[in-house]
């Protein structure tokens, strides 16, 4: 079969499209919880490689857009869309083979498998995919060390810091090499110390491996060190500084 070659102006003008393509978009997303109004028409969209913050007061529906970006909540209406694909459009189990190939997800308190070591634990999402478990682990290795906890592969969670834990989650949700990293409060039970090591480790560690990088937080620090903020009032976007 002959090479096509790569610097046609047609490949040029696909190239240049999928970058320019949000790698996760929101438009008109309503979600509630009985009379409990989460979402009212929230909107964003986020640029590859593009670090935000979404800030707003409790209850103001930020961890629910990051659920309706992951793919666990389906909202009531709206659009969502990651890597191109509409998830409306994916049943549960399709939603979940696209959240572990495309989607890091880092929570406030980590949620390790206390059964497992931290090597194991990274590796996890790859043999979810079928890797070999040799293969995994090393790729493990290979992120614990940049994210510097390697003399810890082999610890289990019970037996880390609260910063250490951290940083194996963000190791985790980085494995995969996903396209989108989605943080909920990730320095939120962590002294401020820790709090800006473990977020400076997950924002340059998301910037290369060229991941976009989504962090709900209610700190100002965190929101001032991202090239972005969005703040949610009443369910819906009603600020947008930085970068677009």
């Amino acid at each position: 079969m002959t090479a096509q070659p790569t610097d046609s102006p047609a490949s040029s003008s696909t190239s240049a499209e999928r970058l320019a393509a949000p790698v996760a978009r929101l438009r008109d997303v309503h979600q509630s919880y009985g009379r409990s109004l989460a979402l009212a028409g929230a909107a964003l969209e986020v640029a590859p490689g593009e670090r935000v913050a979404v800030t707003g007061p409790s209850g103001s529906g930020k961890s629910t857009l990051l659920l309706c970006l992951a793919g666990v909540l389906r909202p009531q209406s709206g659009d969502v869309e990651v890597v191109g694909r509409d998830l409306s459009t994916l049943d549960d189990a399709a939603r979940t083979r696209l959240r572990r190939r495309e989607i890091g997800l880092v929570l406030q308190f980590g949620q390790l498998v206390p059964e497992l070591t931290a090597v194991q634990n990274v590796a996890f999402p790859l043999l979810l995919e079928s890797s070999g478990r040799a293969e995994a682990e090393a790729a493990a290795v290979h992120w614990l060390d940049r994210l510097g906890v390697a003399d810890l592969a082999g610890e289990r969670p019970g037996a880390l810091s609260g910063g250490e834990q951290q940083r194996v989650a963000i190791a985790r949700a980085l494995v995969t090499s996903p396209a989108l990293v989605l943080a909920d409060e990730p320095t939120g039970a962590l002294d401020t110390v820790t709090a800006e090591e473990v977020l400076a480790v997950m924002r340059d560690a998301a910037s290369a491996s060229g991941a976009a990088l989504v962090v709900v937080t209610h700190d100002n620090r965190v929101a001032a060190s991202l090239d972005r903020e969005v703040v949610l009032r009443d369910g819906r976007v009603v600020g947008d500084e930085g970068s677009r």
